[in-house]
C-alpha cells in the first residue's frame, strides 16, 4: 500500500519547494493539494466537515502552481490535486495547464477531481444550476481527454461545445494522467467507473465506512464490466493505527493519504515524521 500526504498549501505553511523534498525524503509516494479559488463573503452553504470553515480553506494556494513548485525540487514524488474543482475551470485552458505540468514533472501528475460543496463559490464562476455540476464535470473531463489524446480534438455536449482545435503539449502519461474521482459512495463510484481511473472516498463523512466502501467499489466495478484491480482506490484522512492501516491494505486500498496541517519549519517536519513512522509499520 502506498502512502501520501494531502494538505491545503498556504503562505504560512512550509513552501512547496521545501515541502516536496521533505515529503519525498521520508518515503511518501505522493503529495495531494486541495483547491478553492475563493470563499464568498456571503457564503450560506454549510461546510460538510462541521460548523466552522477552517482558515486554510480561505487561504489555499492555486493547486497546479503549487505542484509545479514542488515538482521542480523533487524527482520521484507524484503530484496530485486533492481535489480540483473541475466545474470552475475552462476545459481547454485546464487541459493545457495539466499537460504542461505533466511535461514539466516527467509524467508525475495525478488528476484528482470533484464537484465541490460550495454553491456560492461555483456560482461566481458560471451560471449553470449547482445540481448540474456533475454533468458539467463529466463533459469537461471528456473534452480534456479528447484534447490530450487527439491531434485535432472536438467536443459537443450540453455544457462544453467546441469544433476541432490544436492543443499542445500533450501529457507525458498516455493517454492522459490518471483521473481519480472524489466523493461518496455510491454516486462517486459510478462516476469513477464511467470516466475515471480511480476513486477517492473521504473517511469520516457520511454513513459508510472505508472497508464497506472498498467492497462496494469492487462489486460495482465488476457489475460495470471494469476490472477493479485495474483501478486505484485511495483514501483521504488515513488513520494512524497499524491495525486500521492493515485493514485498509487488506481491503484493497492502493494508497492512503495522511492529512498535513499548513505548518512551517520543524512543526511540519515533526508532523510528517509521525506519519512516516505509522506508514513504516504496514507496507
Amino acid at each position: 500500500m502506498k502512502y501520501g500526504i494531502c494538505m491545503f498549501p498556504t503562505d504560512y505553511a512550509m513552501t512547496p519547494a521545501e515541502l516536496g523534498p521533505a515529503i519525498e525524503e521520508r518515503g511518501f509516494e505522493s503529495l495531494w493539494v486541495a483547491e478553492h479559488t475563493h470563499i464568498p463573503c456571503s457564503r450560506e452553504s454549510p461546510w460538510p466537515g462541521g460548523p466552522e470553515l477552517p482558515k486554510m480553506y480561505y487561504d489555499c494556494f492555486a493547486p497546479l502552481l503549487t505542484l509545479a513548485a514542488a515538482g521542480a525540487t523533487t524527482k520521484t514524488l507524484k503530484l496530485g490535486t486533492g481535489i480540483q474543482l473541475v466545474a470552475q475551470h475552462d476545459p481547454i485552458m485546464l487541459a493545457k495547464e495539466i499537460a504542461t505540468l505533466d511535461q514539466m514533472t516527467g509524467g508525475r501528475f495525478l488528476f484528482g477531481v470533484g464537484g465541490g460543496w460550495n454553491v456560492e463559490e461555483l456560482a461566481n464562476h458560471y451560471d449553470f444550476p449547482f445540481k448540474r455540476r456533475w454533468k458539467v464535470m463529466r463533459e469537461r473531463i471528456e473534452a480534456m481527454k479528447a484534447i490530450w489524446a487527439q491531434d485535432k480534438a472536438a467536443y459537443h455536449g450540453e455544457f462544453v461545445n467546441f469544433d476541432e482545435i490544436f492543443s499542445w503539449p500533450k501529457p507525458v502519461q498516455k493517454p492522459h494522467p490518471p483521473i481519480h474521482v472524489g466523493g461518496a459512495a455510491p454516486w462517486a463510484i459510478k462516476r469513477a467507473l464511467r470516466y475515471g481511473d480511480g476513486w477517492i472516498p473521504l473517511a469520516g463523512r457520511g454513513e459508510s465506512d472505508p472497508i464497506s466502501d472498498a467492497k462496494l467499489f469492487r462489486t460495482m466495478a465488476k457489475e460495470a464490466g471494469r476490472d477493479p484491480d485495474s483501478m486505484e482506490l485511495s483514501l483521504y484522512v488515513a488513520p494512524m493505527e497499524a491495525e486500521k492501516l492493515t485493514e485498509l491494505r487488506d481491503a484493497g486500498y492502493t494508497r492512503v493519504l495522511f492529512v498535513a496541517l499548513p505548518l512551517a519549519g520543524d512543526d511540519f517536519t515533526k508532523m510528517i515524521d509521525t506519519y512516516a513512522e505509522a506508514a513504516q509499520k504496514v507496507s
